[in-house]
């Protein structure tokens, strides 16, 4: 078993290490110095980003935010969730998830929530084998904007 540690990036540096990995999921943020001054930005409004390493390489990362609702009091929403490909199978997916599920505990959450692309079917079986569930769909609209 491999050894793992879960922390925040805080730092640029920190951040920026983990780029290869978001970038898996969230390709069009292919300038590391883009995806830094974003997440800087992201994080003035309460986004939290974790990423679990291991033997020095980070393994996975996630992006994730605690809201409250009208429908659903406080929660812990992720907005990004990622696996490095070469990574994958491996358990750090499911450590990672773990460890945010325990900080939803710890921060009195009712519930942890996440939206997943209809097309990601890979980690859908890996979301019903963390014991989640399809509780809504998730609508969307683009706005044009005017000149």
């Amino acid at each position: 078993m491999n050894k793992i540690d879960i922390r925040f990036a805080n730092t640029r540096e920190e951040i920026r290490r983990c780029h290869p990995v978001m970038l898996e999921l969230r390709p069009p943020f292919q300038d590391p110095e883009q995806f830094v001054e974003r997440v800087l930005r992201q994080q003035k409004q309460g986004y939290l980003l974790a990423f679990l390493e291991s033997e020095g390489d980070v393994r996975a990362v996630a992006g994730y935010r605690f809201l409250e609702s009208l429908f659903s009091e406080k929660f812990l929403y992720v907005d990004d969730l990622v696996t490095r490909e070469s990574s994958r199978s491996l358990g750090f997916g499911g450590d990672l998830l773990d460890w945010l599920i325990e900080q939803a505990r710890v921060h009195g959450c009712e519930n942890l929530e996440l939206d997943s692309g209809v097309q990601r079917f890979d980690a859908h079986r890996f979301y019903f084998s963390k014991r989640m569930s399809i509780s809504s769909y998730h609508f969307r609209i683009k706005i044009e904007q005017k000149e």
